[in-house]
């Protein structure tokens, strides 16, 4: 039984890249930069790209592409007793997909709303109420959003279709169509930002160093968090990505071209982002508006600015949700395939048939975010996942391949195939920086969660939808861990060359 492999270089590159390179990416990462110094957040951002974000990329980059497997199969291939580390990272997607489908489906429908400018006057109002019908509270569900839940299943159908298709026909070709265009929306978007009265006024703002945050630790964690959640590592993602790699493939050099283009098109996000928020600023005398990260920011904020634009304001609506659209689908995908190539692996089933499957339990699990208390859950799950699933595994995945694994086994992997030698840079990194980085960030989000209740929510909502939710994966990925491979040929016949 043969791997599938990428059909070039490109093709792993833009499909790596369209992972990394998310909504977050758009929405996350210009009030980040705007909250922790401007200019002067570039310098740790880059720090920390440089010493955790291309290091960890290379790690996980070249334990994919050595153990030709997703991250169960590569863990279990390390040592049999880590599977479950792997297992972790893989149920970490497959919570992520099954909220994050819906925020495509928002952009999806804010596409047909931008036509018509079909949010009106109360952007806020509308989402809110019109549009999401938000309840009273994270239990109060309210009933199914008709358009909401169509839209979803739209997403989950054209996800179906380019998994089903293979790496090559499916995933390859589909980011060699979302990625292009998507940098290119963003290019218009902003040309067309930076030329509005009062532009230069949001860009002051976003990029105007203040060089004393620089000693403030909380902007160094801050920036550590930002690479590390917008790069898609420690959940799975890029170690199955590289499984697909061929033999002879360049681990360092990718690794570099997939951080620098995503931290880049960051950036280009941010000017396109802030450009429009100064022309906003102009129109109502000179204030910030209230809502600059998020959803409220892409689905409040932005229509809002949108509807005082002098002209082209439809134009303009439809590429900025198209924009989210391309890079919604392409991390979803991406986040998919990581859940969806472990249980092919460990059930040793046709990859088509899992996929089949794996789409319809997705897709019913994630109708509960469709919701008239869908942004609750969202905004809960999002939160638990990412500070105590992300973090926590990640933590975990460096401190067990750097401490008790002999990484000179990688190191002796990517060296010889890849164009220049990192030296002891990537020992330190993984060894050292990478997990003080990590560790710091854990305690950080533990220490706060416990001062106090996150989001306002009530107790009893986060303990179900949040900590019993981080607990729970924790302890599937144990259980999935101790079933039998259906097949010890895994282990053998991905060494396929």
């Amino acid at each position: 039984m043969k791997r599938e492999t990428w059909n070039s270089r490109v093709g792993f590159i833009l499909a790596a890249v369209g992972s990394a390179i998310g909504i977050g990416n758009i929405w996350r990462f210009p009030y980040m930069a705007y909250d922790n110094g401007g200019g002067a957040f570039l310098i740790p951002y880059f720090f920390a790209l440089v010493t955790a974000g291309i290091p960890i990329l290379i790690l996980e980059f070249s334990m994919g592409h050595k153990m030709k497997g997703g991250a169960p199969l590569t863990f279990a291939k390390l040592n049999r007793k880590w599977e479950w580390l792997g297992w972790w990272q893989a149920l970490i997607s497959f919570i992520i997909a099954v909220y994050y489908v819906v925020v495509i489906s928002w952009a999806i429908d804010y596409i047909g709303f931008s036509i018509t400018l079909g949010w009106g006057t109360e952007t806020i109002n509308f989402f809110v109420g019109n549009y999401l019908g938000l309840t009273d509270g994270p239990f109060d569900f309210g009933g199914f959003r008709p358009l909401i839940l169509i839209t979803a299943i739209a997403a989950w159908i054209i996800n179906f279709v380019v998994l089903y298709s293979g790496v090559k026909a499916g995933i390859e070709r589909a980011n060699k169509i979302f990625m292009p265009l998507l940098i290119f929306i963003i290019l218009v978007i902003l040309l067309r930002g930076v030329t509005l009265p009062g532009a230069s006024e949001g860009l002051n703002i976003l990029f105007q160093p203040d060089f004393t945050k620089i000693f403030d630790g909380k902007v160094w964690i801050a920036a550590y968090g930002q690479i590390f959640f917008s790069l898609s590592i420690a959940f799975a993602i890029m170690i199955t990505y590289s499984s697909y790699l061929p033999k002879k493939s360049d681990i360092v050099n990718n690794a570099f071209i997939t951080g620098f283009i995503n931290c880049g098109f960051s950036i280009l996000s941010g000017i396109a982002i802030f450009s429009i928020l100064g022309f906003m600023m102009g129109q109502s005398g000179g204030e910030l508006p209230e809502k600059l990260s998020g959803v409220f920011l892409a689905f409040a904020t932005i229509p809002e600015a949108i509807n005082q634009l002098p002209a082209f304001k439809n134009v303009v609506g439809i590429l900025f949700f198209v924009s989210l659209t391309f890079a919604g689908l392409s991390s979803f995908i991406s986040i998919n395939e990581a859940a969806i190539a472990g249980i092919t692996e460990k059930l040793y089933k046709p990859k088509r048939v899992v996929v089949i499957w794996y789409t319809v339990i997705a897709m019913i699990i994630s109708s509960i975010f469709t919701t008239g208390a869908g942004l609750y859950l969202l905004d809960i799950v999002d939160h638990f996942v990412n500070s105590f699933g992300v973090v926590m595994s990640g933590l975990v995945e460096v401190i067990i391949i750097g401490w008790f694994f002999n990484i000179k086994i990688l190191k002796e992997h990517f060296q010889p195939i890849s164009d220049f030698n990192v030296g002891s840079w990537w020992d330190i990194a993984i060894k050292f920086i990478t997990p003080l980085a990590l560790g710091i960030t854990a305690v950080m989000n533990i220490v706060s969660e416990l001062k106090s209740p996150y989001g306002g929510y009530p107790a009893s909502a986060l303990i179900v939808f949040g900590w019993s939710m981080a607990i729970c994966i924790i302890i599937l990925g144990y259980l999935f861990s101790r079933m039998p491979w259906q097949s010890e040929q895994v282990f053998k016949y991905y060494d396929d060359e």
